[in-house]
């Protein structure tokens, strides 16, 4: 087991799927609460699905290759996740980090674009649409997704980046409830990156992250 600062880092080779992994995610959340187990942040890849968050909305699915849907828990609508994405679930006990879910959902965003900037690609938030972006104007898009629940003050769920999955399945959802704009990928930019760059660039940056939720919340 591989720790930092007392933070288990787990990667896992493969699609594991995502009633495995929230399943699992779940068991841990309850066991760091019980003192049981350490926190976690666990790096990994899902077969193509969608998940839907408690504010998903029927209209905005429409699926036309039939992928499998899951109701996922946390907030937000509906998302995608598939092969050359990276996700991340980050389980880490807030009662003891300030009890601030704000300053938490606002960190793991800086968390984001760091890792991006470590990878030449400089990433932004958008005033009043969730997730992290890239380019401006016509050519903006999304990177970057986010949606995590707390229970117990024990984070779940948390973030996935796009590195090079097949963007043809974004259009079985209107993302997060955002149709103004496009999706797009680190191989779509240009980027030729695969997962384990990526993981790197997130465990560079993973120390300012967890300082950051020690630090008070500054506006976006």
């Amino acid at each position: 087991m591989e720790l930092i600062d007392g933070i288990e880092w787990r990667v896992s080779a493969g699609n594991v799927p995502y009633e495995q992994a929230l399943r699992d995610m779940e068991r841990r959340a309850a066991a760091v609460r019980d003192g049981t187990a350490p926190e976690l942040v666990w790096l990994l890849e899902h077969p193509p699905l969608f998940t839907a968050g408690t504010s998903a909305d029927p209209a905005e699915l429409f699926n036309p290759q039939h992928l499998p849907v899951f109701e996922a828990g946390r907030g937000g609508r509906y998302t995608y996740h598939g092969p050359g994405q990276r996700v991340g679930y980050v389980v880490l006990d807030l009662e003891k980090r300030g009890k601030d879910v704000r300053r938490f959902v606002n960190r793991l965003e800086g968390w984001m674009i760091d890792a991006l900037a470590d990878l030449g690609v400089a990433a932004h938030r958008a005033e009043g649409r969730i997730g992290i972006w890239v380019g401006e104007g016509p050519s903006e898009a999304k990177i970057g997704a986010l949606g995590v629940r707390v229970k117990r003050w024990v984070t779940l769920h948390g973030f996935s980046i796009n590195v090079a999955p097949d963007l043809s399945h974004f259009t079985g959802i209107v993302p997060c409830g955002i149709s103004q704009y496009g999706v797009t990928s680190l191989a779509s930019l240009g980027k030729q990156i695969g997962l384990t760059g990526v993981d790197a660039a997130l465990k560079g940056s993973f120390l300012v992250f967890l300082k950051g939720l020690r630090e008070p919340c500054k506006a976006p």
